[in-house]
């Protein structure tokens, strides 16, 4: 079984769907030919029963309106049809109410017919056989016991195949008919659907593959289902890859210009100095220059690999581990407060603990407090409570639209600098299933970072009074 479902997946869309139509149909043939022609079977035989019991009824009213039996002439005005034969048997003899009709059966019929007789009476008053005569020659007959006066009297009714056989063929036709029809209508309607299904998926790859060679190519599907989001998600997320990788590609020539400045700087300054020229005056000047430009290309070089360190440590096993947020607060600021002496540091901190390795939760602290010595001018204040922690400062307020592409990689910060460390900031969050979001407060700019609490489970008497409501 298992290896038939592993080869069932192995074929495309449209051969399982073939697949499946062609079971179908195997199906249905086969539940057709065998439940379906034996309830025809049984249809035609209650009705030829049906036929036959109407007909007797009636001639059982007749007979008894009549004294004489063989003479009446009543039960002989009813029976004047070629579709059955009607007769009677009493003290063991056959009759016909028709002398033509003596030759319509035959003996081994008459004979059957008197045997079953036999076992009829007013408690057990009807019989209904076929009788086999060949492979293409039945009868269908029927026995009903009556009392006529005194006498005990079976009035005999038998059909020949011939008409069965032909409402049988008429039945089985006009049913393969209806069912061909109807199964073509559906196989027509599934072929549709499936082309439905198969041909945008078709479109969807063909573009996947455009655009993997760089291509640039658009995707039209006009559909509201799972398939249309699909083909939505795909154009929304290259749309938002080219828009990264032109951020990316501005960046990188960004960076390239900011390092060659000031590596052209160290490199003449250097030179100059070798061949006892002193660009900048003195000799002090000028080297101080040279270790400035140094320090710049160290900042620079410093952010880069900040984000390949935060990579690193995302792809660690980091699973059950729990860091102290107020010690790696404390730390931090003890680092950064000189960047900045004369800003106030706020702190209303508890001893919290998140989810994530040390070291991870470090970066983005201090990439946070980075940003926010940039632009506080007098403060910044610092709040850690259980699974939330604020940063603000009373810097310059955002624009709406910087507020919401503030945490995407390789965005233009202010003064046109291009910065990895919120886009770092948000990558640590969402591996330990925390949310990071920024916003401008009354007096300045906040950064949170919060986990939504979990829904707390009702209460066994809140359940119940919420049912009866």
């Amino acid at each position: 079984m298992h290896k038939i479902v592993e080869g069932f997946k192995k074929l495309s869309l449209t051969q399982q769907v073939l697949l499946v139509v062609f079971l179908f149909v195997a199906f249905f043939f086969g539940f057709f030919f065998l439940f379906v022609t034996n309830n025809i079977d049984r249809t035609i035989a209650n009705q030829m029963y049906d036929t036959m019991a109407s007909r007797q009824e009636s001639i059982a009213e007749a007979l008894k309106d009549d004294e004489d039996v063989l003479e009446s002439q009543a039960a002989r005005e009813l029976v004047g049809d070629t579709l059955q034969t009607n007769g009677y048997i009493q003290d063991g003899t056959l009759y016909f109410f028709d002398k033509s009709d003596q030759n319509s059966g035959t003996k081994g019929l008459y004979q059957k017919m008197l045997v079953d007789a036999g076992g009829l009476n007013k408690d057990n008053p009807v019989y209904e056989a076929m009788y086999q005569k060949s492979d293409t020659v039945y009868y269908y007959y029927r026995l009903q016991y009556v009392k006529i006066n005194s006498d005990d009297v079976i009035i005999v009714s038998f059909m020949n195949s011939d008409y069965p056989q032909q409402v049988r063929k008429s039945l089985v036709d006009s049913t393969i008919d209806v069912v061909i029809l109807a199964y073509f209508v559906m196989f027509v309607a599934l072929m549709l659907w499936v082309y439905s299904i198969i041909h945008p998926l078709h479109q969807i790859k063909a573009y996947i593959e455009e655009i993997k060679m760089g291509k640039e190519v658009e995707l039209h599907i006009n559909r509201e289902d799972e398939i249309g989001e699909v083909a939505d998600a795909l154009v929304t997320m290259k749309d938002e890859l080219k828009k990264q990788e032109t951020a990316k590609e501005e960046m990188i020539h960004n960076i390239s210009h900011d390092l060659k400045t000031p590596i052209a700087t160290i490199k003449s300054y250097a030179e100059s100095i070798k061949d006892g020229i002193y660009p900048y005056g003195t000799l002090d000047k000028s080297v101080d220059v040279i270790i400035e430009n140094a320090q710049r290309l160290e900042d620079k070089v410093h952010n880069l690999l900040y984000l390949n360190r935060v990579e690193y440590l995302l792809t660690s096993d980091a699973e059950g581990v729990v860091t102290n947020m107020k010690e790696v607060i404390e730390q931090v600021v003890l680092n950064t407060k000189v960047i900045r002496p004369e800003i106030r540091i706020e702190m209303e901190i508890e001893e919290v603990f998140f989810d994530g390795l040390l070291e991870a939760w470090r970066v983005v602290i201090e990439n946070i407090m980075e940003n926010a010595f940039r632009y506080a001018k007098s403060y910044i204040k610092i709040e850690l409570h259980e699974d939330n922690l604020k940063i603000s400062n009373d810097g310059p307020k955002m624009q709406e639209d910087r507020i919401e592409v503030l945490f995407r990689p390789y965005e233009k910060g202010e003064g046109g600098r291009f910065g990895l460390g919120l886009s770092i900031v948000a990558k640590v969050c969402k591996a330990n299933k925390y949310l990071v979001r920024g916003f401008n407060t009354d007096d300045g700019v906040c950064f949170e970072i919060y986990r939504k609490p979990k829904p707390k489970p009702k209460k066994k008497n809140e359940r119940r009074r919420s049912r009866k409501l």
